[in-house]
């Protein structure tokens, strides 16, 4: 829900009217299930064609490759779930949305304009959070409810819940739109304003 004075809270699974309605911009947090996954995890998904029995429709991914410590039943403890860097990641943005339903994707640096396209295309968004803040993210990690392929240790599927998690940003939405693209165009046009000022000729090739 919106409020005038904070950020917009939801609750997973996200809904399609829900991914629908947010925009680059918003300021978000999530309180429910989210999904840590990293590049081993995406290539076991599609490239080796295995899925877990688990419902990821409307889900969230977050790009994470965890520091765990596991307790005397087997379960799992988080002590450092830090968000890795999304580009790795980005040829595997399409067949999340398309083939596992998933409705956000939650990472750092951002992706690319091709996955920016299929977020229009699937209804899905991408939500920036802030960076170095590990230690926030890991206390905002209620628990470690379950893992899928641990032989891909630390690089597993993992089942967090999580309370008052973020906060994230909308960077790229489902209408197209990327901030990524947008700070780019700017930072194009400055430059070139920039060598017009100093009377240098730029060529558009």
């Amino acid at each position: 829900m919106a409020t005038d004075t904070g950020p917009k809270r939801l609750g997973t699974p996200l809904d399609s009217e829900t991914v629908a309605s947010l925009r680059v911009g918003d300021e978000l947090v999530i309180d429910g299930v989210i999904w840590g996954v990293r590049d081993a995890t995406l290539i076991r998904f599609f490239d080796e064609g295995r899925r877990v029995p688990a419902d990821l429709r409307g889900g969230i991914f977050l790009h994470t490759a965890p520091s765990v410590r596991r307790r005397p039943d087997s379960g799992f403890d988080p002590v450092s779930v830090g968000t890795t860097t999304s580009m790795r990641m980005d040829r595997f943005t399409r067949s999340c949305l398309a083939e596992l339903g998933i409705a956000a994707i939650v990472g750092k640096g951002g992706l690319s304009d091709e996955s920016s396209a299929a977020f229009r295309e699937h209804n899905g968004v991408y939500l920036s959070i802030v960076g170095g803040a590990a230690s926030v993210q890991t206390e905002q990690i209620e628990q470690i409810e379950d893992v899928f392929w641990p032989d891909l240790m630390p690089e597993c599927l993992w089942k967090f819940r999580v309370r008052d998690f973020g906060p994230l940003f909308v960077t790229m939405d489902s209408t197209g739109a990327s901030s990524y693209r947008m700070v780019g165009e700017q930072a194009e046009a400055r430059l070139a304003a920039a060598y017009r000022a100093l009377g240098i000729e730029v060529s558009d090739e």
